[in-house]
Protein backbone atom coordinates (compact mmCIF):
# COMPACT_ATOMS: atom_id res chain seq x y z
CA UNK A 1 0.00 0.00 0.00
CA UNK A 2 1.53 3.27 -0.58
CA UNK A 3 1.81 5.77 1.90
CA UNK A 4 0.07 8.57 2.39
CA UNK A 5 1.12 10.53 5.59
CA UNK A 6 4.50 10.44 7.42
CA UNK A 7 4.42 7.57 9.79
CA UNK A 8 5.48 8.43 13.62
CA UNK A 9 7.63 5.69 14.85
CA UNK A 10 9.54 5.31 18.15
CA UNK A 11 12.51 4.53 18.90
CA UNK A 12 14.26 3.04 22.37
CA UNK A 13 18.14 3.83 23.15
CA UNK A 14 18.12 1.21 26.13
CA UNK A 15 20.83 1.33 28.96
CA UNK A 16 21.40 -1.50 31.12
CA UNK A 17 23.09 -1.75 34.59
CA UNK A 18 26.22 -1.67 33.51
CA UNK A 19 26.09 1.21 31.11
CA UNK A 20 25.88 -0.30 28.07
CA UNK A 21 23.14 0.23 25.52
CA UNK A 22 21.26 -2.26 23.47
CA UNK A 23 22.23 -2.25 19.37
CA UNK A 24 20.18 -4.61 16.97
CA UNK A 25 20.61 -5.73 13.58
CA UNK A 26 17.66 -5.39 11.31
CA UNK A 27 17.49 -6.44 7.58
CA UNK A 28 15.24 -3.64 6.84
CA UNK A 29 18.20 -1.36 7.88
CA UNK A 30 20.95 -3.07 5.39
CA UNK A 31 21.77 -5.20 8.40
CA UNK A 32 23.21 -1.80 10.02
CA UNK A 33 22.94 -1.35 13.71
CA UNK A 34 20.45 0.28 15.03
CA UNK A 35 17.69 0.85 18.19
CA UNK A 36 14.76 -1.28 18.86
CA UNK A 37 11.78 0.64 17.89
CA UNK A 38 8.51 0.53 15.93
CA UNK A 39 5.20 2.43 14.57
CA UNK A 40 3.13 4.29 17.29
CA UNK A 41 -0.65 2.57 16.51
CA UNK A 42 -3.55 5.00 15.80
CA UNK A 43 -4.84 6.18 19.31
CA UNK A 44 -1.81 4.90 20.94
CA UNK A 45 0.97 7.70 22.83
CA UNK A 46 4.17 7.46 21.84
CA UNK A 47 5.89 6.24 25.49
CA UNK A 48 3.32 3.34 25.16
CA UNK A 49 4.03 2.62 21.85
CA UNK A 50 7.80 2.53 22.99
CA UNK A 51 7.09 0.22 25.68
CA UNK A 52 5.19 -2.21 23.55
CA UNK A 53 7.36 -2.23 20.68
CA UNK A 54 10.61 -3.11 22.74
CA UNK A 55 8.93 -5.80 24.52
CA UNK A 56 7.59 -7.09 20.72
CA UNK A 57 10.87 -7.00 19.16
CA UNK A 58 13.64 -7.67 22.25
CA UNK A 59 11.33 -9.15 25.19
CA UNK A 60 12.61 -6.00 27.41
CA UNK A 61 10.63 -4.17 30.22
CA UNK A 62 12.10 -0.88 29.94
CA UNK A 63 11.70 2.36 31.83
CA UNK A 64 10.90 5.57 29.69
CA UNK A 65 13.13 8.23 31.12
CA UNK A 66 13.69 10.66 28.54
CA UNK A 67 12.83 12.30 25.08
CA UNK A 68 16.59 11.82 23.49
CA UNK A 69 15.62 13.60 20.06
CA UNK A 70 13.44 13.48 16.83
CA UNK A 71 14.16 13.28 13.65
CA UNK A 72 12.36 12.74 9.78
CA UNK A 73 13.40 9.95 7.68
CA UNK A 74 12.33 11.24 4.39
CA UNK A 75 12.97 8.62 1.88
CA UNK A 76 15.91 7.71 3.24
CA UNK A 77 18.29 5.62 1.42
CA UNK A 78 19.81 3.36 4.19
CA UNK A 79 16.06 1.80 5.04
CA UNK A 80 15.24 -0.85 2.32
CA UNK A 81 12.35 0.98 0.44
CA UNK A 82 10.96 4.65 0.71
CA UNK A 83 9.27 5.74 3.24
CA UNK A 84 8.74 8.57 5.18
CA UNK A 85 8.99 8.61 8.90
CA UNK A 86 9.22 10.81 11.85
CA UNK A 87 11.33 8.98 14.56
CA UNK A 88 10.63 9.67 18.41
CA UNK A 89 13.73 8.32 19.97
CA UNK A 90 14.19 8.00 23.83
CA UNK A 91 16.45 7.31 26.21
CA UNK A 92 15.48 4.07 28.64
CA UNK A 93 16.75 2.24 31.24
CA UNK A 94 16.35 -1.79 31.83
CA UNK A 95 16.83 -3.96 34.29
CA UNK A 96 17.40 -7.28 32.50
CA UNK A 97 19.47 -7.46 29.42
CA UNK A 98 18.27 -11.12 27.97
CA UNK A 99 17.69 -10.09 25.06
CA UNK A 100 14.56 -12.03 22.78
CA UNK A 101 15.09 -11.60 19.39
CA UNK A 102 11.58 -11.85 18.01
CA UNK A 103 13.51 -13.68 14.79
CA UNK A 104 11.27 -11.24 12.27
CA UNK A 105 12.71 -7.73 12.31
CA UNK A 106 15.82 -8.35 14.32
CA UNK A 107 18.29 -10.42 13.36
CA UNK A 108 21.22 -9.80 15.95
CA UNK A 109 22.42 -8.18 18.62
CA UNK A 110 24.92 -6.50 20.90
CA UNK A 111 25.31 -4.43 24.47
CA UNK A 112 28.05 -1.88 24.05
CA UNK A 113 29.64 0.96 25.78
CA UNK A 114 27.92 4.03 23.80
CA UNK A 115 31.67 5.66 23.45
CA UNK A 116 32.74 2.35 21.15
CA UNK A 117 28.76 1.93 19.68
CA UNK A 118 29.15 5.53 18.15
CA UNK A 119 32.28 3.73 16.11
CA UNK A 120 30.28 0.35 14.62
CA UNK A 121 28.48 -0.01 11.64
CA UNK A 122 25.27 2.40 12.21
CA UNK A 123 22.65 3.79 10.79
CA UNK A 124 22.69 7.67 10.67
CA UNK A 125 19.64 7.98 12.86
CA UNK A 126 20.97 6.12 15.18
CA UNK A 127 24.14 7.82 15.46
CA UNK A 128 23.02 11.04 15.82
CA UNK A 129 20.91 9.46 18.92
CA UNK A 130 24.08 7.83 20.28
CA UNK A 131 25.76 10.88 20.19
CA UNK A 132 22.61 13.11 21.68
CA UNK A 133 22.83 10.23 24.76
CA UNK A 134 26.69 11.20 24.99
CA UNK A 135 25.91 14.71 25.61
CA UNK A 136 23.25 13.92 28.20
CA UNK A 137 26.07 11.57 29.94
CA UNK A 138 28.50 15.06 29.77
CA UNK A 139 25.81 17.19 31.69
Amino acid sequence: MEQKFPEPTVGALIVNTKGEILLVKSPKWFDKYTIPGGHAELGEDLETALIREVKEEVGLGVKVKKLLNWQEAIYSKEFYKPKHFIFFDYYCTTNNSEVKMDGREIIDFIWIKPEKAIKLKVDSFTRKTIGEYLKLLKH
